[in-house]
């Protein structure tokens, strides 16, 4: 006897989400039919697949090793659903994408002009910071990845498709606003509110300065990008973010962008999935629509 389909997308469910409710309203079933789908399952393989610890769910290493071996069977099923209804001359499906929270600021755009063109695909979006986006890509949880800095530990495959702009901010009445050429060694003297440790914008800073032989003086470390503008709005000190997070017209925010040497420090965002990764239909339009149309839709004006 073999597993079901179902019941390898119900424990996939579960593994990514570590809980049965969660799994069963995300497969659309009743939590009873999703805890008798997953009891049949682990009596078809004949092993624990799973441990229940405080109401969490954590996989044995045997149910890690199913978790794996589900996944490359789904989506290869998934890829080859895709694939006849392209023969049909039918585009659908679902995508699922991982970004790093920065690219929220423009993903959404680049999503809307990919279904203008493919209506009736559906779309998993998660957001994260950058390790939440790094674990799902070793995991390999989706078809595809978006960040500026891949680590270096895992074999990818990459493509460039912007350019991701670091820019300084000041606020508007901060004295290096009136300044017309600031060296790095004296911006790096005021007090600086940037990224967390961990993050790509942080680690695309860091390097910048380490080849620059300067040490920050860092008062702040935040998470976001909207509280780092704010924060330097208020006065607090000078900050770095992409320049996809600021609007066009950055004084609006109550910022400045001062003229810094050594700025704008030039990262690139990237697509980005493990070596050797079959990518669906879907996947591989999506991949070709940010390579061959993010620039022209990211730069086109607006209402």
């Amino acid at each position: 006897m073999y597993p079901s389909f179902r019941q390898l997308q119900i424990f996939l469910a579960l593994a990514d989400r570590g809980s049965v409710t969660e799994a069963a309203r995300l497969c659309g079933v009743t939590q009873p039919t999703a805890s008798m789908q997953l009891k049949d399952l682990a009596q078809t393989m004949g092993v624990p697949l799973f441990d229940v610890i405080g109401r969490r769910v954590h996989l044995t290493e045997a149910g890690r090793t199913l978790a794996t071996s589900a996944r490359m069977i789904l989506t290869e099923w998934e890829g080859l659903t895709q694939h006849m209804d392209g023969v049909r001359g039918l585009t659908r499906g679902r995508l699922s994408i991982a970004v790093v929270s920065t690219a929220k600021y423009f993903m959404p755009r680049l999503l809307a002009s990919f279904f203008k063109q493919h209506p009736d695909i559906d779309v998993a979006l998660e957001v994260l910071n950058r390790d939440g986006v790094v674990a799902r890509l070793r995991d390999n949880l989706d078809d595809l990845t978006i960040m500026s800095m891949p680590p270096a530990d895992i074999e990818t495959e990459q493509a460039s498709f912007l350019p991701n702009p670091l820019v300084a901010i000041a606020s508007l009445d901060h004295p290096l606003h009136q300044i017309s050429a600031i060296p790095l060694s004296r911006f790096v003297e005021d007090r600086l509110i940037l990224r967390e440790k961990g993050s790509g914008t942080r680690l695309a800073i860091d390097v910048a300065f380490a080849a620059a032989g300067l040490t920050p003086r860092i008062r702040l470390e935040l998470g976001s990008n909207e509280a780092i503008k704010q924060s330097v709005a208020g006065g607090m000190g000078v900050g770095i973010v992409s320049r996809h997070a600021l609007s066009a017209d950055s004084a609006r925010e109550g910022l400045a962008i001062p003229a810094i040497a050594g700025f704008p420090i030039e990262t690139m965002w990237r697509i980005v999935f493990l070596k050797g990764k079959r990518l669906s239909p879907i996947a591989r339009a999506f991949r070709d629509h940010l390579l061959i149309e993010a620039r022209t839709i990211l730069t086109a004006p607006s209402g």
